[in-house]
């Protein structure tokens, strides 16, 4: 696999939006790959077709608590729920973070490799990432969300590494479930 450049803002690319993928061919399987690897390679969460310049609709994750990275194609939010203020940062605008609105949890939906159907409620850290993500694809940059317009913080190499890639600490009382959203909230087709 591949380590591809990551597009940063102000790139135009990032303000466009992705096309949606008709066939998952070994074209799309082996982008998905390369951008498992770019994303590992980063250290983000994250990332989607369009910030390595490919204008499909394709985004990977990988949530530090989960072992399998996650693939999907034609991912869409269809349902979100509640709001709540989270720090973001991302690997198209480097050295910077801000302070935005996301949902508590959303309803997703999109189609693995396998061109099977995959539907899940998610809070939490995965719900950030997907709704994120999403926005990547429809040309929205988690700048057009900030709380306090055109507030962004640029932090140290350090810290922007601990953003991407945060350590979440459970608290003893949470329910183990938030952080395995497929256990309890996998939503049957």
């Amino acid at each position: 696999m591949a380590i591809l450049p990551i597009i940063t803002f102000p790139d135009k690319i990032l303000r466009k939006k992705a096309r949606k993928i008709k066939t998952i061919d070994k074209s799309i399987k082996s982008l998905s790959y390369d951008m498992l690897d770019t994303m590992n390679d980063a250290g983000g969460i994250g990332l989607a077709a369009n910030q390595v310049g490919v204008l499909k609709r394709l985004i990977v994750v990988q949530i530090p608590e989960e072992e399998e990275p996650r693939i999907y194609i034609n991912p869409e939010i269809i349902y979100r729920e509640g709001s709540r203020m989270v720090e973001e940062g991302c690997l198209s605008v480097p050295g910077f973070i801000g302070t935005v609105e996301r949902s508590i949890w959303v309803k997703f939906r999109a189609l693995n490799l396998e061109s099977k159907t995959v539907r899940i409620k998610a809070d939490s850290l995965l719900a950030q990432v997907l709704e994120h993500e999403v926005d990547h694809l429809n040309g929205i940059l988690y700048m057009d969300h900030l709380s306090e317009h055109e507030k962004l913080r640029s932090i140290s190499e350090e810290e922007y590494s601990s953003t991407l890639r945060p350590v979440q600490k459970l608290n003893q009382a949470e329910d183990l479930t938030v952080f395995h959203p497929h256990s309890e909230s996998e939503i049957n087709p």
